[in-house]
């Protein structure tokens, strides 16, 4: 009996369904395509290159300008030593005058005193030529302290006469006393020229002025000039 019980027990367990050994890996399921991600994936690259082509856009709307890297008089015109080559948009609807037609605007003449820093535009620039309706320019050689030191191109003076009064002889016997004849000639005038002062010279120390003044002004001018009695002095606006 115990025999036969022994081997039941034993078919019973025999019998037994075969388990997965540890090291086996059940198969895993297949993953799941999601078209959406995919999608999304390729709208992102393409916002991507859409964006990159804006500012590549935008760049080429950038034009290369000039920019005044000092102070430029008026009447006086740009040099290389002045100016410089700078980066700016053309969208703001400036007339910004071109790095590539700098040499043509070295024939112009500033307009009014431009400051270091401004990037140039077409309207402050006129042609050196042309001559103010109402104006004329006169010259006038000028004496050793009849002028400024440093007076130059673009300076904005104004004139005065200077000369002398003899009035009649007084009591002393002597011949006469001088007495100031200082007026004002022109309220406002532009050096136009400025010759550098011929001090070396033994026949004449003057300097050679050219100024713009009103139509008006130019007799009283030019007799004072003839006379050499002009004296121009540094005013506000320069």
């Amino acid at each position: 009996m115990k025999i036969q019980e022994r081997t039941g027990a034993g078919a019973g367990r025999s019998a037994a369904p075969a388990q997965p050994s540890v090291g086996d890996r059940l198969p895993s399921p297949p993953r799941e395509r999601k078209p959406a991600l995919a999608a999304l994936a390729v709208l992102l690259i393409l916002v991507g290159a859409l964006g990159a082509t804006m500012l590549v856009l935008r760049a080429g709307d950038r034009v290369e300008a000039i920019q005044l890297t000092a102070d430029v008089k008026a009447g006086e015109s740009i040099t290389d030593g002045n100016i410089k080559s700078v980066m700016v948009n053309d969208d703001s609807g400036a007339n910004f005058v071109a790095w590539s037609q700098r040499e043509s605007l070295k024939k112009l003449q500033a307009k009014s005193t431009l400051y270091k820093g401004t990037v140039v535009v077409g309207e402050m620039f006129a042609d050196k030529s042309g001559m103010e309706e109402g104006k004329a320019t006169v010259g006038v050689s000028l004496k050793e302290g009849q002028y400024p030191k440093g007076l130059g191109s673009g300076d904005n003076v104004a004139v005065y006469r200077v000369g002398n009064k003899t009035s009649g002889g007084g009591q002393d016997g002597a011949s006469g006393s001088a007495g100031a004849d200082n007026s004002l000639l022109v309220e406002r005038a532009v050096v136009e020229s400025a010759g550098a002062s011929s001090s070396d010279s033994i026949t004449s120390t003057n300097l050679p002025v050219t100024l713009t003044v009103d139509a008006a002004d130019v007799p009283a001018l030019t007799q004072a000039a003839s006379a050499g009695e002009v004296a121009v002095v540094l005013i506000p606006g320069n």
